[in-house]
């Protein structure tokens, strides 16, 4: 079910890869005061994530949006505990990277879903910020290897 219901999913799909973004490119200009903030700005997304979560029955959206809004969580709740909780260094190691970086693609990659609902210019828009995602992604993991 496409339509005008979606549009609040779709636009925070959309702002979670700009500050997906946002974070990447703090990183390759090595400036990690501005890469907290906005890391912190990222996890509060969790609340609006929530907020769709508990009104995805209405209207009925397919049980793969809630799993779409549930990964994200699950991410966002990681991404909580390892740099802001715990502030554990796992970017050191390799298989905790693969396993973060597998994470990371799955969940902004599934939450497109949730932006196609709301028709195909949202649709559009969100796979272009999510190229720019993946393309910062590896330029940063190359240049800086963080």
């Amino acid at each position: 079910m496409q339509g005008k219901s979606h549009i609040p999913g779709a636009i925070l799909t959309c702002s979670i890869y700009l500050l997906c973004i946002l974070v990447f490119i703090a990183r390759l200009l090595d400036q990690p005061r501005l890469e907290f903030w906005v890391g912190f700005l990222l996890l509060l997304t969790a609340f609006p994530l929530l907020f769709l979560l508990i009104i995805s029955p209405r209207p009925p959206s397919p049980l793969l949006y809630t799993i779409q809004v549930g990964l994200m969580l699950l991410y966002l709740f990681i991404q909580l505990l390892l740099d802001f909780i715990f502030k554990f260094d796992f970017r050191s190691t390799q298989w905790l990277v693969i396993f973060y970086v597998t994470l990371f693609f799955a969940t902004t990659g599934g939450i497109l879903g949730i932006a196609s609902l709301a028709g195909r210019k949202w649709m559009l828009a969100s796979v272009s910020l999510f190229f720019a995602i993946a393309a910062l992604a590896f330029i940063q993991r190359f240049l800086t290897r963080i």
